[in-house]
């Protein structure tokens, strides 16, 4: 049977406190004694669906078992019962150690973060200070001797052995806690403490502690988009690598390797991305971590999809997602982590509908892990808002698309700063789906403001993109494709025809002539030269050569050659070539008889609760079909 709250406030300590907690409906305040000690604490518990924080009571309380208490902060797990768990956060502690009791309940760890968003989403700033507190325990260790340094960098990174104290997890689980929950700027905090203990020293012991240090900067730096800073902190890895390597040690890199290939796919650098991939696939062997597995197999897939390399993405993905619900469960993080991946396969492939199935239990799942105002929430509604979006492009119907896409933008400008890079594509995607609604509005007025807003959130966009990434990057010629179209809505032809030209050039120098990503842009041009411009013939060109792209890539059933078909027929019928106007519309019949019979597979989740290969097969499967595809180039 649950246990009552007073039965899971008693647990808590030996003096007077009082709580914040949820009362029953028959429980008066006054049964409690009324006197205490302000401190303040959160005593919630987590059930499957979100807890109503709004409701949460000040509860003076004789607890009867708290010890004395002073200074910083702790988070404490009561325990776990029938999937429940009674966390409380208490205020004003300087001791570390509880907070960790909570962290060696390594499988419900997960659990913490709701009631931790909770609190952060109600003004308290529990990560601030949990990272502050720790960042100042390290500057008093150390002024302290050599003894005192070596306890702390042991704390700091010796990860649940038996036989250690509870603050030898500190640290890196503190911090690993933190970037968990997606707080990058605390857990970088944390983190840079943890590097700056490990070079008081310069030994091997902790040249391999500042590589793992390295590996969980370049981690949270990557999440927090500081990508010019994710460089350096894989330079000085790479440093203490060398180090090692001259003292005849070696340190695993399939990690740091991993962390690297989502550094160069978040630039937009596929190639190197690619080929880091590769390098980290290489260094998977019996006895890794599961998470790291997982998280390279992850990277590897994305870096398949932008290189059009289908068949490996496809094998890649579906064994991480595979091992990520069989080692941590379907309700962890980590799968969803996995099945936002494997949804970003999903659309790249053409099978949207499974695409924003994946992205739905994906969302899900984090916000039963989160709540509130989390950056994995926000951008797990921003996966699901481009994905909805483009499944209902044909029918016109925005409203969830535009509802998910306004949920990412809400989280992050509350929880960021207003020019923070992760909202680029959010507003990209807002601005997509305003552009649609303004388009199929016979009101003018309301027309003109929707078009005017996605304007607004285009440039707003393009300028966050330069700043990031320079002129010369895909992401930065993604924003000139789509103010092109936006143009081309509002009539602006000529700045449309610019811009679309501007995208075409950079996407073809960056990722070639025959790319997905330049097919589009093709599209888009012809699709202003034929409806608008009269230019029937750089139209007709321009369609061909978008079909020839989408055809080599996806092949005949491709949902995006609906279009280029259509805009043919539209354009043959203006030039009165009726003969390749029955031709297209018979080509187009045809295109929507194998797109009835494409994606067999209806329950894409279905299709990965068994995986056909081991570990080791998919690994060696990969790395072997690549030394086939480097003798065969």
């Amino acid at each position: 049977m649950e246990p009552s709250l007073l039965d899971c406030l008693r647990v808590l300590g030996r003096e007077e406190r009082g709580v914040w907690g949820f009362l029953p409906a028959d429980f008066e305040l006054e049964m409690l004694s009324p006197s205490f000690n302000p401190v303040w604490a959160a005593c919630v518990w987590l059930p499957a669906e979100r807890v109503p924080v709004e409701n949460l009571v000040w509860i003076p309380q004789h607890l009867g078992d708290i010890c004395s208490l002073t200074g910083g902060l702790a988070l404490i797990c009561c325990g776990f019962e029938g999937g429940l768990g009674l966390i409380s956060l208490l205020g004003i502690h300087d001791c570390f150690q509880t907070f960790m009791c909570n962290q060696t309940v390594l499988c419900c760890r997960h659990l913490l973060h709701h009631c931790f968003q909770a609190l952060m989403d109600h003004g308290v700033k529990v990560a601030s200070v949990l990272a502050y507190s720790f960042s100042r325990r390290c500057s008093y260790i150390a002024e302290s001797d050599a003894a005192v340094k070596e306890k702390a960098i042991q704390i700091g990174f010796v990860l649940g052995q038996e036989g250690l104290t509870l603050t030898g997890f500190l640290s890196v689980e503190a911090g690993g806690f933190l970037s968990d929950a997606g707080w990058y700027s605390d857990a970088e905090k944390v983190f840079l403490s943890c590097l700056q203990l490990c070079t008081l020293h310069d030994e091997i012991l902790h040249w391999f502690r500042a590589v793992e240090c390295c590996v969980r900067l370049l981690h949270v730096r990557n999440g927090n988009c500081k990508y010019h800073l994710g460089e350096e902190t894989f330079k000085l890895a790479q440093s203490y690598m060398d180090k090692l390597a001259k003292h005849g040690q070696q340190a695993n890199k399939a990690a740091l390797y991993g962390e690297l290939c989502a550094l160069l796919f978040a630039k937009s650098h596929y190639d190197e991305a690619y080929k880091w991939c590769i390098e980290a696939m290489k260094e998977i062997t019996v006895g890794l971590p599961v998470k790291v597995v997982v998280d390279v197999l992850r990277q590897a897939s994305k870096a398949c999809v932008v290189k059009r390399e289908f068949k490996k993405a496809e094998q890649l993905i579906k064994h991480a997602v595979y091992l990520a619900r069989e080692h941590f469960g379907a309700k962890h993080p980590k799968y969803s982590d996995t099945l936002l991946d494997y949804g970003f396969y999903l659309l790249n492939v053409d099978n949207i509908c499974q695409s924003v199935a994946i992205y739905q239990t994906a969302l899900d799942i984090r916000q039963s892990v989160f709540g509130g105002k989390n950056i994995h929430v926000a951008t797990a509604h921003e996966d699901l808002a481009y994905s909805s979006y483009v499944h209902q492009y044909s029918s016109g119907k925005f409203d969830n698309a535009l509802f998910h896409a306004e949920r990412a933008i809400g989280i992050i400008t509350h929880i960021l700063p207003e020019d923070h890079l992760l909202l680029a594509s959010s507003k990209r995607v807002k601005a997509l789906i305003l552009e649609e609604i303004a388009i199929d509005c016979h009101n003018k007025e309301t027309e003109q403001r929707l078009l005017q807003e996605a304007h607004d959130l285009h440039l707003s966009s393009l300028q966050l993109a330069k700043k990031a990434f320079g002129e010369f990057n895909v992401q930065t010629a993604k924003h000139y494709g789509n103010l092109g179209r936006l143009y081309q809505s509002m009539r602006k032809f000529k700045e449309a025809e610019e811009m679309h030209i501007k995208a075409i050039q950079i996407k073809e120098q960056l990722l070639g002539q025959e790319d997905y990503e330049v097919a589009l842009s093709v599209g888009h041009l012809a699709s202003l030269y034929n409806y608008d411009m009269n230019q029937y013939e750089n139209a007709e060109k321009l369609y061909l050569r978008s079909i020839a792209i989408g055809k080599k890539l996806f092949g005949e059933g491709y949902s995006g050659l609906e279009y280029d078909y259509r805009g043919l027929i539209k354009l043959y019928n203006s030039i009165g070539n009726y003969e390749k106007v029955f031709e297209y519309h018979n080509i187009l019949a045809n295109w929507n008889r194998l797109r009835d019979r494409q994606f067999s597979v209806t329950d894409a989740l279905e299709d990965v609760s068994t995986s056909p290969q081991s570990t080791e097969e998919v690994v060696q499967s990969f790395l072997m079909s690549q030394s086939l595809d480097g003798q065969s180039s």
